[in-house]
């Protein structure tokens, strides 16, 4: 089995495009729940390839030659998996509540590779 990272991703345009900030309170709150309860049962569902559960991810600092910035980027929370193969890997996230329940993008995969001389 190999280690797979997956990243989601979603941006705000996006979240504006899906309406998801015209929802009605209660009609968000209610979407909000569904997805929640979605995604606890993908995590179930998928419990014995899991390696990290993950979770949500908040701003970003970056660190460069010119010292530290804030910057942005898509990313949104991440999760760590094994599969048989990179294409099993994203299979498990075909219809996932990210973007199924949830206004997300994509979830992207990559596989996680063993530092070199190791």
């Amino acid at each position: 089995m190999k280690t797979y990272l997956a990243v989601y991703m979603g941006t705000p345009e996006t979240m504006a495009k899906s309406g998801w900030f015209d929802l009605a309170p209660d009609e968000r709150k209610a979407r909000e729940e569904k997805g929640i309860a979605s995604w606890r049962a993908w995590m179930s569902d998928n419990a014995d390839a899991l390696a990290f559960e993950g979770g949500p991810l908040g701003k970003t600092k970056q660190t460069s030659k010119t010292g530290i910035d804030d910057v942005t980027n898509s990313m949104t929370g991440f999760v760590v998996l094994r599969a048989a193969s990179h294409e099993d890997a994203a299979k498990k996230f075909l219809n996932h509540p990210h973007f199924s329940v949830f206004p997300g993008e994509a979830v992207e995969i990559m596989e996680m590779l063993p530092i070199p001389g190791q």
